[in-house]
């Protein structure tokens, strides 16, 4: 008895189990105990969260607009410039052409006429001297010299075509300069005839149109932040949501759902988490009545040990030897029983921390599963089952497996179909081969197994409905073996009431 104990004790130990109290192990509710913190820590993410997309997304489209911006007001000041300038030109060849066709004007007075007859208020035309000096213009100026002008000194010493774009000082604003060095037939003397026109009106359009684009980018940065933030808080909100839920089922909330809010990809992470909750719900539910059941379990058998052996040591020597052999049988029985149990939970343990291991060689299942029912049928007719094999002609080769390990699956599953069938008064067995499979169907004529608990029935600790004594690890512990031998257990109800348990093991080298 010791020896049980003390075994039970490290399996306990083992499942991480210090108190098996049914109370201990009831479903905790989670308390928030300070929702403000939470809600406070929920909003300062988001506002992080803001703050990031606001540096990195909206950082970047302000870069983008500034950007766009500028290359757009260089490409349309170079675009209006260049216009500016061929126009400056070929106004000033044309005005050469007056100049030698109007050949018989003479006199700085009827020069200046023509002069500003061909000016618009835009462009204005002067002709200076060698030394700088201006002899004719269509205006008068405070400064009668242009000798700091480049594109007059360019003429003068390259005696060629010279243009200019930027600040001119005798305009005091920016222009467009063409500059020539002539013969003025009119004055009989040599000199630079220069053109002239304003940037002014141009370099005003350009930044009318450099507003506009950039009035543009900041309404649609002001759109594209809207959006973002309606965004981001559609994103935030059931994320802060889940985070919470989380929280709370990592507390030991189990079973808490969250309200799926979209088909996207955080309404998959939604019911994602609503199904963890629900397993883990189902998980501490169906531990705690595992250990509701095994303190029960454990409970009878101890109650009988501890009660006959009581009442043999109360009674002495005056117990009558029938009496005394029926207490100790029953002691015994009890005694097997609990070993068995504890095997059991041995082996569940065992398959927990991967410990679980098969010694595989070929073996005759058939010869097997014969003598595995042939040796139960003799038990079960003590309990009026009748346990019936379907022989068959089937040449059944040998397969690599743990004969000792499928020996426990076969016991297990007779011993299930008489704990939970055995009303049915029958059992029936059969062996067959369905290449490439080794298939064996072991079927009870009981009341059947309800079809809302056949997907969970293998399931570890789970019990279900049914009143009869046992763990409940008895099914995972079979359907774990036969996955180790790449076989399948399935378990289904009958035809005509009843279960049917069926087994596919391979065919194979070991």
């Amino acid at each position: 008895m010791k020896n049980i104990f003390k075994k039970m004790k490290n399996i306990f130990k083992k499942l991480k189990i210090k108190n098996f109290s049914v109370k201990d192990l009831k479903l905790k509710k989670f308390k928030i105990e300070n929702m403000k913190d939470l809600k406070s820590s929920t909003v300062a993410r988001s506002k992080g969260l803001q703050r990031r997309w606001l540096r990195n997304m909206v950082g970047i489209i302000l870069a983008l607009v500034l950007i766009f911006t500028a290359v757009f007001s260089i490409s349309l000041s170079s675009s209006y410039y260049t216009t500016v300038e061929e126009q400056t030109v070929e106004k000033f060849e044309q005005f050469k052409f007056y100049l030698a066709f109007y050949c018989d004007l003479k006199g700085e007075t009827e020069l200046s006429r023509l002069f500003k007859a061909f000016e618009d208020g835009v462009t204005n035309i002067v002709f200076v001297d060698e030394d700088y000096n201006i002899l004719v213009s269509g205006e008068e100026f405070e400064e009668n010299t242009l000798a700091d002008t480049k594109d007059v000194v360019t003429a003068l010493e390259d005696r060629d075509l010279a243009v200019r774009r930027g600040y001119d000082p005798l305009f005091s604003e920016r222009t467009i300069a063409v500059s020539d060095y002539i013969y003025l037939d009119q004055l009989d003397t040599t000199g630079v005839l220069r053109m002239t026109t304003k940037l002014s009106a141009v370099d005003e359009q350009i930044s009318r149109f450099s507003i506009l684009v950039l009035a543009m980018g900041c309404l649609l940065m002001i759109v594209v932040y809207a959006g973002g933030r309606y965004y981001v808080k559609s994103i935030l909100e059931p994320i802060s949501e889940i985070t919470a839920t989380a929280k709370r089922i990592a507390a030991g909330g189990y079973g808490v759902q969250i309200k799926r809010r979209s088909e996207d990809e955080i309404g998959e992470l939604t019911e994602t988490i609503n199904n963890m909750s629900n397993n883990l719900a189902q998980s501490e539910k169906t531990q705690s009545e595992f250990m509701s059941s095994v303190s029960h379990e454990l409970r009878t058998p101890l109650t009988a040990i501890s009660g006959w052996s009581e009442t043999l040591l109360d009674a002495g020597g005056s117990v009558e030897a029938a009496e005394a052999r029926r207490g100790l049988n029953i002691i015994l029985g009890e005694s097997r029983r609990l070993t068995d149990m504890v095997e059991e939970l041995l082996e569940f343990s065992r398959m927990q921390d991967g410990r679980f291991k098969l010694s595989v060689t070929m073996s005759d299942i058939r010869s097997e599963f014969e003598d595995t029912v042939f040796m139960y049928g003799s038990r079960l007719q003590q309990e009026e089952i009748k346990l019936e094999y379907l022989e068959n002609d089937d040449e059944i080769p040998e397969i690599p497996c743990d004969a000792s390990r499928m020996r426990q699956v076969f016991l297990n599953i007779l011993d299930n179909g008489a704990k939970h069938g055995g009303e049915g008064g029958k059992i029936t067995a059969e062996i067959r081969l369905e290449d490439p499979m080794v298939v064996i169907r072991i079927r009870d004529f009981g009341p059947g197994v309800p079809e809302e608990e056949i997907p969970l029935i293998k399931k570890k600790f789970y019990k279900g409905s049914s009143k009869a004594r046992g763990s409940g690890i008895g099914l995972a512990v079979c359907e774990e073996i036969v996955s180790m031998h790449g076989g399948q257990l399935d378990i289904s109800n009958a035809e005509g009431g009843g279960t049917l348990v069926t087994i596919r093991l391979p065919v194979g080298e070991a």
